[in-house]
C-alpha cells in the first residue's frame, strides 16, 4: 500500500472518526458499536471500516461478541483493531527515521545512554514549558501518546519512538522516561511518570503523586 495513498484514506470526516474511535479503545470493535459511535448507519460504518483495512490502517477478523457460545450463539462479527506498522508521508521525502537509528547507535557504542537521559529532560522540560495544552492529558495527545485514564493512572496506547523502541530498548524506553518526567518538571505538574510497560502500549505511566519506590 502507498504512503500516500493509506494517509489520504483519512481524508472522508466519517472514516477519520472511524479510525478514530476504533483506535481509542485499545481492544476490538464491532461494526455496530463503530457506526453509534460516528453517529452513522451500520452499512456505512462497514464501507468505510473495510477501505480502512485496505488501505492497512485497520486490520479485521471474526468473533463472538457476546459470551454465548455453541448453537444459537449466532454468526461471528467482524471486528477491528489497529493495524500493526506505521505510515509517514514527507514532501518531497525525508529519512529521519534512519538518522535518528544512526544517532541511536552511537550512543550505544559510547556508551552515553546517561547523557542522552539528561539530554531527554532537558527537551522535555522546554515542551512542557512552552506547550499552551490545558491538561497533561491534552500535552501527551499532542505528541503522539494516546493517553487513557485506568483507574487513575494515565497510561499510553501508543509509542511515538515504536520503531526505535523496537531496535534499541532500554536506550530509547529510559530516554523516553527521561522526557515525560521532563514535561511534568516544565508544566510544573507533581505526577509521577515511571516505567510500567503493557504489551502493544507506550512504557510510561503517569499516576497522580510520586509513587513509593521513587519515593524511596
Amino acid at each position: 500500500m502507498d504512503e500516500l495513498a493509506a494517509v489520504a484514506a483519512l481524508n472522508d470526516p466519517v472514516r477519520r472518526e472511524l479510525y478514530r474511535y476504533v483506535t481509542s479503545k485499545g481492544r476490538p470493535v464491532g461494526r455496530n458499536e463503530a457506526a453509534e459511535a460516528a453517529g452513522v448507519a451500520r452499512p456505512l460504518a462497514a464501507f468505510h471500516l473495510d477501505k480502512l483495512v485496505d488501505a492497512g490502517l485497520l486490520e479485521a477478523d471474526f468473533a463472538h461478541l457476546t459470551e454465548k457460545k455453541g448453537p444459537g450463539s449466532g454468526r461471528p462479527a467482524k471486528i477491528y483493531r489497529r493495524a500493526p506498522g506505521e505510515h509517514q508521508v514527507s514532501v518531497p521525502p525525508r529519512d529521519y527515521r534512519t538518522l535518528a537509528l544512526v544517532l541511536a547507535e552511537v550512543v550505544d557504542l559510547l556508551g552515553g545512554d546517561e547523557v542522552a537521559e539528561k539530554a531527554a529532560h532537558r527537551i522535555g522540560a522546554r515542551l512542557g514549558a512552552d506547550s499552551a495544552a490545558p491538561s497533561l492529558a491534552d500535552l501527551l495527545g499532542e505528541r503522539g501518546y494516546e493517553p487513557y485514564d485506568d483507574e487513575g493512572v494515565l497510561r499510553l496506547r501508543n509509542c511515538p519512538f515504536h520503531v526505535l523502541a523496537e531496535e534499541h530498548p532500554m536506550l530509547v524506553c529510559s530516554m523516553n522516561l527521561s522526557l515525560c518526567q521532563g514535561l511534568l518538571e516544565g508544566r510544573g505538574d507533581s505526577s509521577d511518570a515511571r516505567l510500567d510497560p503493557r504489551p502493544g502500549e507506550c512504557c510510561v505511566v503517569f499516576s497522580p503523586e510520586p509513587s513509593k519506590t521513587n519515593q524511596s
